[in-house]
């Protein structure tokens, strides 16, 4: 599986993000995507998680009602939104595969993406 995070930056407090996670060589519909943050000296974490067929969606409590996940089946991608941002958001942002099922549990996922920095600050 080949796909790409892009779109992290630095944004102050309250500001928005829109994190992509692009696909190639094959189609989303049969992988649910999560979306996970690690931050220095933690453990990573799931933040969202949608089924391959879209239809079920996930979200850590943290990020409930900030963040919201979706996918563009056309342009085969996935998107984070992610809004009234926190410092303690601030860590590597990383999207993972794996069967239709969502999860936000990291070793349910074997394949994952590079990562792209999010750094929230004034």
């Amino acid at each position: 599986l080949q796909f790409a995070e892009s779109g992290g930056g630095l944004v102050q407090p309250g500001g928005s993000l829109r994190l992509s996670c692009a696909a190639s060589g094959f189609t989303l519909d049969y992988y649910a995507t999560g979306w996970f943050r690690q931050a220095p000296g933690k453990e990573r974490e799931g933040v969202a998680c949608i089924s391959g067929s879209g239809g079920r969606t996930d979200y850590a409590d943290s990020v409930k009602g900030r963040f919201t996940i979706s996918r563009d089946v056309a342009k085969n991608t996935v998107y984070l939104q992610m809004n009234s941002l926190k410092p303690e958001d601030t860590a590597v942002y990383y999207c993972a595969m794996r069967g239709a099922t969502c999860s936000l549990y990291y070793s349910d996922y074997l394949d994952w993406g590079q990562g792209t920095q999010v750094t929230v600050s004034s």
